[in-house]
């Protein structure tokens, strides 16, 4: 779900302007030159339901326009599950500024924003964005990519933990299977061996079968493991230390195995729109595009293809594209800060892919790194560029060439071309 730019269409006639919370709303409403209307709207499905068939009544034929501060959450689905409203989303940025003009003293009220937000869209409606819902299956796997990325961030602060936990008084564990803290090997050997002194006295043939049940089936490996278990050291025997460090680790291999099967999970869902989503077979085509950063794509660019007009939207919207600052002379080019975070992400990862199997996305990443970019200002100019591509691509639904691409920088002689390594022939 985005929001669509509303500069060539007909404003709304009514103006509502909603100061959202988590129990209960503050509206206001602009109609014609009769005086603003306040009231409180709960958060309550049926209520937002019975106040929008009012609104209708009210005014039929009209069109109603909503501005909020938000772009998604309860209130954002319940007014959608309405219709016949058109949202317009108002970065909180845009409406604190807005305020200061008004009041510079910084005082501010729920009514009185509610009153802002209404006016802003009714004075400045060509300046915002529309939200247009995409269809389902895109709105559905853009919110399964999210709470998996979600869970994935989880599972490494849990990981973390688990590590800084095993240094103080198991640090065996993190030589032996420091990789594979988030496997299906760890929880289960702390549940049955939570210390090294009760590790030390477990069979050699018990060892070899939990081994080999989950993953180690080399006879080699095996023997090594056990012969180190039973030849260490001890970092601390002191209870106090221990038992309390035991429980808290075994804690947290419990909850990284639930999270590794959440993960498994969401990854079986998003696997199962994927494969049925039109958009697949082209996002699939492009270099880097696995089966992590395809559904993310998708789910990046929408379902709309009338959503964006041109490749600079998706740039400035994403966050790749740099912000200027320039008063006279002094000119100042930065990384923009203000985005949405998941959505840069995710076209930042993919261009970190897509040097790795893409030739000429290598040498672009090598010149920039030759011209004194670091890592991630490189990988950030390579998704620049990747996204003029990818939306030309979305747009035409036209399937990736990298012959193609390769022609296009030799026709225009493209520094890049000076560092392009030879294909690889089988």
């Amino acid at each position: 779900m985005d929001a669509k730019p509303d500069a060539a269409t007909k404003p709304p006639q009514v103006f509502l302007g909603i100061d959202w919370a988590d129990k209960e709303h503050v509206v206001c409403l602009l109609a014609g030159d009769a005086p603003a209307e306040h009231r409180l709207l709960p958060q309550d499905p049926r209520t937002i339901a019975e106040w929008v068939a009012e609104l209708k009544a009210r005014f039929p034929g009209r069109t109603l326009g909503v501005a909020l501060e938000q772009s998604r959450g309860a209130l954002i689905h319940a007014l959608l599950e309405c219709g016949g409203l058109e949202l317009y989303p108002v970065n909180p940025k845009q409406l604190a500024n807005y305020r200061t003009a008004f009041s510079p003293s910084g005082a501010k009220n729920d009514p009185g924003d509610a009153a802002l937000l209404a006016t802003f869209l009714r004075e400045h409606h060509g300046r915002l964005r529309r939200l247009v819902p995409d269809d389902p299956a895109t709105r559905q796997l853009a919110r399964l990519v999210e709470r998996r990325r979600s869970e994935v961030e989880e599972r490494k602060r849990l990981i973390q933990q688990l590590t800084a936990c095993l240094k103080l008084y198991f640090p065996l564990l993190l030589e032996l299977f420091g990789n594979r803290l988030a496997g299906e090997l760890l929880p289960p050997l702390l549940k049955r061996w939570p210390t090294l002194a009760k590790l030390k006295r477990v069979h050699p043939t018990t060892w070899r079968k939990f081994l080999a049940a989950h993953g180690v089936r080399n006879h080699e490996r095996q023997s090594e493991l056990f012969q180190r278990i039973r030849a260490a050291t001890p970092l601390t025997t002191d209870e106090a230390v221990v038992a309390p460090e035991a429980q808290y680790a075994q804690s947290l291999a419990c909850r990284l195995a639930q999270l590794s099967d959440s993960i498994a999970g969401f990854d079986r869902q998003i696997a199962a729109v994927v494969a049925t989503h039109p958009d697949e077979p082209l996002f699939r085509g492009v270099p880097g595009a696995g089966d992590v950063l395809v559904p993310r794509l998708i789910a990046a660019f929408g379902s709309d293809r009338s959503r964006f007009d041109h490749a600079e939207q998706v740039q400035t919207a994403s966050g790749i594209a740099p912000v200027t600052r320039q008063s006279g002379k002094a000119r100042q080019i930065v990384k923009r800060f203000h985005c949405p975070k998941f959505l840069r992400q995710t076209f930042h990862e993919f261009a970190d892919q897509a040097r790795k199997w893409s030739r000429w996305s290598k040498a672009f990443y090598r010149m920039k790194r030759a011209a004194g970019f670091r890592h991630h200002a490189a990988v950030r100019a390579l998704a620049f560029k990747w996204i003029r591509i990818l939306f030309r691509l979305w747009k035409t639904r036209t399937p990736y060439s990298e012959a193609q691409h390769l022609q296009q920088l030799q026709r225009h002689a493209s520094p890049v071309l000076q560092f392009l390594e030879p294909a690889v022939t089988s």
